[in-house]
């Protein structure tokens, strides 16, 4: 369905219809900022909710970040949670295979999962900046989730970041740029730190300028040997970095795959157990022990 040849009423409608729907089938989204993001004032526009040809969304034009959850039933919950953090180009987010699929799975497997929207910093006449307002987001999510640790059944010991390509670089980018909060601050959620406790690089945008220190949160990395060679030979190098540091990390390259597996039901190819392999590791590292 190709917008451009719409005119702007009927785009605004399409938005703000396929955006209600998106809304009444997931889980109700948690704004990061209640009172609106710091740098998006004055930015009204709906986001804008695309379905593809193969039924998957994409989501862009996202002025108010927020974050969905998903919390294990019963007695599941192990007490660790991930920040989802879907890909795109940052132009858009692929919501469905590299977001709340994710989120489904980790749930049903006693692991909390929290889906980030984040504002776009290369989608068309965006001012929005990577390093700044999409990297804050991500930031802002961890902050949030610890704050409330209790609430959602998470030990606030066990926060981690997943990425996938664009989302890959920001979860990177969250590991190597955090601290341990504000006392003095205003907004009780900036009272908490924001280091992850773990990082899961999905093939990372950026691979190459991931830059490992000795306290850098322990890292799951996946990716497939076809991707992009930027990808495929770059996270390998992360891998080798990682090391270096001392710092734990796991690394599968599947043989194929491309960029942008995700997670999909319909996907029987060996690279769709990744996310299999990230929950052992996550046993292995010691995350998913009940206290």
């Amino acid at each position: 369905m190709n917008l451009a040849f719409w005119p702007a009423k009927a785009a605004l409608l399409f938005g703000l219809f396929v955006a209600t729907r998106l809304a009444a089938q997931e889980p109700a989204e948690i704004l990061l900022w209640p009172s609106g993001a710091p740098g998006s004032e004055g930015k009204t526009d709906p986001e804008l909710v695309v379905r593809g040809k193969s039924g998957e969304r994409s989501v862009s034009r996202v002025h108010h970040p927020s974050i969905t959850p998903y919390l294990p039933s019963g007695g599941q919950a192990s007490g660790a949670a991930v920040i989802v953090i879907p890909g795109g180009g940052h132009r858009v987010m692929a919501i469905d295979h590299e977001g709340y699929n994710v989120g489904q799975w980790l749930a049903a497997h006693g692991v909390a999962a929290f889906v980030l929207k984040y504002r776009l910093a290369r989608e068309t006449n965006s001012t929005y900046k990577v390093e700044i307002d999409s990297l804050g987001d991500t930031q802002r999510a961890i902050r949030l989730v610890r704050s409330r640790a209790q609430e959602w059944g998470v030990n606030p010991a066990r926060i981690g970041v997943m990425g996938f390509s664009a989302g890959g670089e920001l979860a990177a980018l969250a590991s190597m740029r955090f601290d341990s909060g504000h006392p003095d601050a205003t907004d009780p959620v900036d009272h908490f730190g924001d280091r992850p406790d773990f990082q899961a690089l999905i093939y990372p945008g950026g691979a190459g300028k991931v830059e490992p220190s000795t306290n850098s949160p322990p890292a799951f990395l996946a990716c497939a040997a076809n991707d992009r060679p930027d990808i495929a030979e770059g996270l390998a190098g992360a891998y080798l970095k990682f090391k270096k540091a001392g710092v734990p990390v796991e690394l599968h390259i599947y043989g194929s795959g491309g960029h942008g597996f995700g997670l999909r039901s319909t996907d029987k190819r060996p690279v769709a157990g990744w996310i299999a392999r990230f929950d052992d590791w996550l046993g292995d590292r010691g995350f998913l022990s009940k206290p």
